[in-house]
């Protein structure tokens, strides 16, 4: 847990100067530069969308991770897309845009358009579809990361992860033991131990076809409707944090609808239940063992859309603040 977190931010911009706008990056676009690899995204069949720049590279490249359903940049189908703004945020700071790499895992969200066809996965279904899976989409983190490092000849990564894109890292890290190449993780409001939106209970509005079609049975329910489902139990096997890799945990302490049964902006509750039907309090669903770990409120003040605090977290200053300290990596207070 953070103590004085803030004090210590702002004593750590002073030390480096890393105040916003000093020593600016340039600005973080919206594509890959010329000579990147050419990634086909996995269940998509599409070129991989996603944001980096050529350029020297001083600093640990990072890779911005977004949630479900969302987007590397807004795009023409989602206007959230806030991953390249955070990215900014560390450009402003003094990172360079050859520095900072966004990968878009879901494409533009174009193909969750209400379409003539009602057919699952079709329209909103596909929202809790197998594309939208962690399993699905590590092939494309994984060919991305390798693209990066191939391109800036680094060694190592850090990652800046939302919502189901730090399963998705962790999935990854496991499966290829590659605590090694990740430096810094910082892992913010992360689906860790399932998500809320997965019960059978008919109060739970999420297992409509309008609201997603996230019912118990639904590839991404499979996966997070519960602590227990295999993958969980699989990923959550024996260390949270394993390896050198350096872990910061930042989520929401007070609600967040995918893991807590209070309201959240304008989306009402649904039951305290997991997939099975059973009790389960998921209000800690974010928290990995043996991360440092930063406990935020009424972040809902950052989403001007929905009013939500699991979204505005993402463009919290405390949020990125405290990310950019921890990847900093020159501050006396953080273990190297």
């Amino acid at each position: 847990m953070f103590t004085s977190l803030f004090r210590r931010i702002a004593f750590a911009t002073a030390a480096l100067g890393i105040a916003v706008g000093a020593q600016a990056g340039g600005t973080v676009g919206n594509t890959l530069p010329e000579g990147f690899a050419a990634i086909e995204d996995a269940s998509l069949g599409k070129p991989l969308i996603g944001f980096g720049a050529a350029g020297p590279v001083a600093r640990t490249p990072v890779i911005f991770i977004h949630g479900n359903n969302d987007t590397p940049f807004p795009t023409a189908c989602n206007p959230y897309g806030r991953m390249q703004a955070f990215a900014q945020f560390f450009a402003d700071s003094g990172y360079s845009t050859s520095e900072l790499w966004g990968i878009g895992y879901e494409g533009d969200q174009c193909d969750l358009a209400v379409q003539a066809d009602p057919t699952p996965p079709s329209g909103q279904t596909r929202r809790s579809s197998i594309a939208h899976t962690n399993a699905a989409n590590v092939p494309d983190l994984r060919r991305f990361v390798a693209a990066v490092l191939a391109f800036t000849g680094a060694r190592q990564v850090d990652i800046v992860a939302h919502g189901l894109g730090v399963t998705i890292a962790r999935e990854w890290i496991r499966q290829d033991d590659a605590a090694r190449t990740v430096r810094r993780f910082v892992a913010i409001d992360g689906p860790n131990h399932g998500i809320i939106n997965c019960s059978p209970n008919p109060a739970n509005y999420f297992q409509l076809p309008s609201q997603g079609g996230f019912t118990p049975s639904s590839e991404v329910c499979v996966e997070l409707g519960s602590p227990d489902t295999p993958f969980l139990k699989r990923l959550n096997r024996g260390d949270d944090t394993p390896g050198p890799t350096r872990y910061l945990v930042i989520r929401n302490a007070d609600t967040s609808f995918v893991y807590f049964s209070l309201q959240d902006g304008v989306i009402p509750p649904v039951p305290a239940e997991d997939s099975y039907g059973q009790p389960t309090d998921f209000s800690r669903s974010a928290t990995l063992r043996g991360a440092r770990q930063l406990d935020l409120t009424g972040q809902g003040a950052f989403d001007p859309i929905l009013g939500t605090t699991h979204l505005g977290i993402l463009n919290s200053p405390q949020t990125r603040a405290a990310a950019l300290e921890f990847l900093a990596d020159r501050h006396p207070h953080w273990p190297r």
